[in-house]
């Protein structure tokens, strides 16, 4: 059976460069790592990867566990995750936990059986102290979530501010009754979504009307449902921000089933700017995040954590 040894003698190199090659190719130098690959090719090398986990202790996978596998801004962090994770020598395991958080708690069994060497959880639902108390035993980060606390690493844009801009451009349009539907209250992000909406019609001296508030599941199916709760209302409004592109476009949808024009009778934005927010009718008017860049970077943390 061919080693490892063998493969770094007829590449002239240390068995440390072979074994660099393999899982962090992108740190050797171009002519290095073709010597090596050459010798692999020649002597038909595998490494066994099964005798690495044992001896080593590592899988060189690692575990992402997505609140809901269907939602398109998960599936490109999830994306950039898996570009970063192959560029260093890594698998990816994905959980889809459907938004259970008992499938959030299972996941852990994964790092506690060391079948996986970290994990990332996006939007998790876990209580702050059970995340702290993970953190401290094996390497995790989050996404697409916010903490107060920074052992955790976080990666996130500012919804705070990211919602408090888009309001604010419906005001800048001339809008005062401004509708916001929100992703469910229970969830960080949503709730600093809907805090960014609060604080754009607070400073722009704004009247807070609990009517215009509705809270959806971050769904084109609850956004449409909710938009027709609002049209219901005595005083409807003249635009919407919802805090999803899908509710965007659920809204948009009721809007028009009840013959209103989007955007000459009610303006609408999203957030999230999925791709096919671009091509729908009409164009949908929304906050951009850098979802695969978020997943890279996700990553990159999780490696120096490992």
């Amino acid at each position: 059976m061919t080693k490892m040894s063998d493969v770094a003698k007829l590449a002239g190199v240390s068995t440390a460069t072979v074994s660099r090659v393999l899982r962090n190719p992108e740190a050797v130098r171009t002519a290095t790592k073709q010597k090596v690959l050459e010798a692999i090719e020649e002597l038909k090398y595998q490494p066994n990867m099964l005798a690495r986990h044992f001896r080593r202790s590592e899988t060189n996978t690692i575990l992402v566990v997505v609140p809901n596998i269907i939602n398109t801004v998960f599936a490109e962090i999830v994306g950039g995750i898996e570009d970063e994770a192959s560029r260093n020598g890594y698998r990816v395991l994905l959980r889809n936990s459907n938004n259970q958080i008992d499938s959030e708690y299972g996941s852990i069994e994964h790092m506690k059986q060391r079948q996986v060497d970290g994990m990332i959880l996006l939007s998790p639902k876990l209580d702050e102290d059970t995340l702290l108390d993970i953190n401290k035993k094996y390497p995790i980060v989050l996404a697409t979530a916010h903490l107060d606390v920074t052992k955790i690493p976080v990666v996130s844009i500012d919804n705070v501010n990211s919602s408090k801009k888009a309001t604010e451009h419906l005001i800048s349009l001339g809008h005062r009754r401004i509708a916001h539907v929100a992703g469910p209250l229970h969830s960080l992000i949503s709730k600093y979504r809907f805090k960014g909406y609060r604080q754009a019609m607070k400073e722009n001296g704004i009247d807070f009307d609990t009517n215009l508030i509705r809270e959806g599941e971050f769904t084109f199916e609850s956004g449409y449902e909710q938009m027709l709760q609002l049209l219901d209302y005595n005083f409807p409004p003249s635009a919407v921000f919802a805090a999803s592109d899908e509710m965007a476009m659920g809204v948009i949808n009721a809007a028009k089933h009840r013959g209103i024009k989007v955007p000459d009778d009610l303006a609408v934005v999203g957030f999230d700017n999925i791709k096919f927010s671009s091509i729908f009718d009409p164009p949908l008017t929304t906050i951009a995040q850098p979802k695969f860049g978020m997943g890279k970077r996700a990553m990159e943390l999780l490696i120096k954590k490992i």
